[in-house]
């Protein structure tokens, strides 16, 4: 039993950990907005849209690495349920704050003469103003971090609360569907919800409504798609962890974890 508990506890930390540092790390690099196109030596797509408006397929950089955030919620999900999903969820939510938090402070520190006058130039010799630049990139406005949280946490709770209403539909098989299925809903409203608030509502100057909707569209067409892509993956870490906990250990948890997870909070 004291094994058993062991390899639960080092199982958690293990999920935690990777949730933890991809949910982070996704935040901070966010702010960019990259070309879908451009990265694959393509010419931009320049679908109409909205009368006037063009779709490119501009993505925010954080959606790269986010599906391992999607994916990693389902596994906890399965095997520790709601609960296990929901400290996870919260205590990430704790720490992208303190890292802005320290972001805030150091960024406010005055530089050094040197450090900026070394740093004068970019490669080709154009001016560059390194503390600029730097306060710049890691600060990136109040609107993101409020829109951001606000969507990790509301699209959190909406993939958990999915993810369990179809594991009671489909048992322990089907590990496709009940994953892509809380996925593709809880991204959409994600997807959306911190473009809205981070560009529309608070970002100064605002986006458009119709590049709000474009992007978050790109965006939910990307993760969409790489949840179906990596489907291959969730069921080969199922299998790792049921092979590390024992068949029967891992299903005991599994039901475990789907009896205890009732309602939306």
């Amino acid at each position: 039993m004291e094994e058993q508990s062991k390899k639960k506890t080092t199982l958690f930390l293990v999920l935690a950990g990777i949730f933890i540092t991809n949910a982070i790390v996704a935040e901070l690099i966010g702010v960019k907005i990259f070309s879908g196109e451009a990265t694959l030596g393509l010419n931009p797509a320049q679908i109409p849209l909205f009368k006037d408006f063009v779709l490119d397929f501009n993505l925010t950089a954080g959606a790269i690495i986010w599906p391992v955030v999607f994916i990693t919620t389902d596994i906890i999900n399965e095997y520790f349920g709601k609960e296990g999903v929901k400290k996870i969820t919260y205590l990430t939510v704790i720490l992208i704050i303190y890292v802005f938090l320290i972001i805030w402070a150091v960024t406010s520190l005055p530089s050094a003469d040197f450090w900026v006058t070394i740093n004068s130039t970019d490669s080709a010799g154009n001016p560059f103003n390194i503390d600029f630049a730097y306060t710049k990139i890691f600060r990136q406005g109040l609107g993101i971090i409020i829109g951001s949280l606000v969507a990790f946490l509301i699209g959190q709770l909406l993939d958990v609360y999915i993810f369990q209403k179809l594991r009671k539909i489909t048992g322990e098989k089907k590990i496709w569907l009940r994953a892509t299925g809380s996925t593709l809903v809880s991204q959409l409203v994600d997807s959306f919800v911190v473009l809205y608030i981070a560009f529309y509502v608070l970002g100064k100057p605002s986006w458009s409504l119709q590049l709000v909707i474009a992007v978050g569209i790109i965006n939910y067409i990307y993760k969409f798609t790489v949840a179906i892509i990596l489907t291959p993956v969730l069921y080969l870490v199922h299998n790792i962890i049921d092979n590390y906990l024992g068949k029967e250990v891992a299903h005991n948890l599994s039901e475990e974890a789907a009896q205890k997870s009732k309602g939306f909070f």
